[in-house]
């Protein structure tokens, strides 16, 4: 590769920050004064060791103990992708065991193409599917990121192989209590575009849980965490429920860890 030419792509890249909406980079006005093929090479040399490299990320948000007057159940929150700054491959999955029944009672994994819109969201799109309860499959279309105020969100809109439309929104907050205290609260809603009897669901919100965890980072990579959530469902589905004795709405105490690497 001619050394003149990285150079000259890598000057030209640090004197001038690139926009996503530009069809040309600024550094590409080098092709007229070397070979266009040579000046490709060179930056995409520059490119692949300043930061255009492939990574892979395991992380278990929450892996917990739910404890409530109902009963006890392990939970299950996590996620992993592969890829670069722009594009990515994401599995999520979340689900939760029911130690009174010994059953299954929610899971679900989600397989989803992510690229970058802006510096701080991605957009989401891909297939969910869903191993309990009925085991259907569904279109995924979402955006998931950092908001304003250091607000993480993730929120999707879920369209089934039967045609029910439902959304979930979920985001979280972090107070640094100390450099390894976290005081963490989560909110998580659920909405639903119509009825959908067979899954005791009515339309409009469904779902709503609202808690608090606090971690302790005994390592940046593990950290065991305790908690409160609340709990409740709201119009069909709570009439759903009443009809088939069973509460609608539950406080439930956690203990959990949240691990990565």
């Amino acid at each position: 590769m001619n050394r003149s030419a990285a150079l000259f792509a890598l000057a030209g890249m640090l004197a001038m920050p690139v926009l996503a909406e530009e069809a040309s980079p600024p550094w590409s006005m080098a092709d007229a004064y070397y070979d266009a093929d040579e000046m490709a090479e060179a930056r995409h040399h520059v490119l692949s060791h300043h930061g255009d490299t492939r990574q892979f990320y395991v992380m278990a948000d929450r892996l917990e103990w739910q404890s409530s007057d109902e009963g006890d159940a392990l939970v299950w929150d996590g996620d992993a992708w592969y890829g670069g700054d722009v594009n990515k491959l994401w599995i999520k999955s979340e689900g939760e065991y029911s130690l009174e029944t010994d059953e299954l009672d929610d899971a679900e994994v989600q397989a989803l193409w992510s690229h970058a819109i802006s510096p701080y969201f991605d957009l989401q799109g891909g297939v969910r599917y869903d191993l309990e309860p009925k085991g259907r499959t569904h279109a995924v279309l979402g955006i998931q990121g950092l908001a304003p105020y250091w607000f993480e969100v993730d929120a999707a809109a879920f369209l089934s192989s039967e045609g029910d439309l439902t959304a979930r929104i979920e985001t979280e907050y972090e107070f640094r209590l100390t450099q390894r205290l976290i005081l963490q609260p989560r909110m998580e809603a659920e909405l639903s575009a119509q009825d959908i009897p067979e899954l005791e669901t009515g339309s409009g919100l469904t779902s709503l849980n609202a808690g608090l965890r606090l971690r302790y980072e005994i390592i940046r990579e593990f950290a065991p965490y305790i908690g409160v959530e609340w709990q409740d469902h709201f119009g069909g589905t709570a009439d759903y429920l009443d009809a088939a004795g069973e509460d609608t709405g539950r406080t439930v105490f956690v203990a959990g860890v949240r691990a990565w690497f």
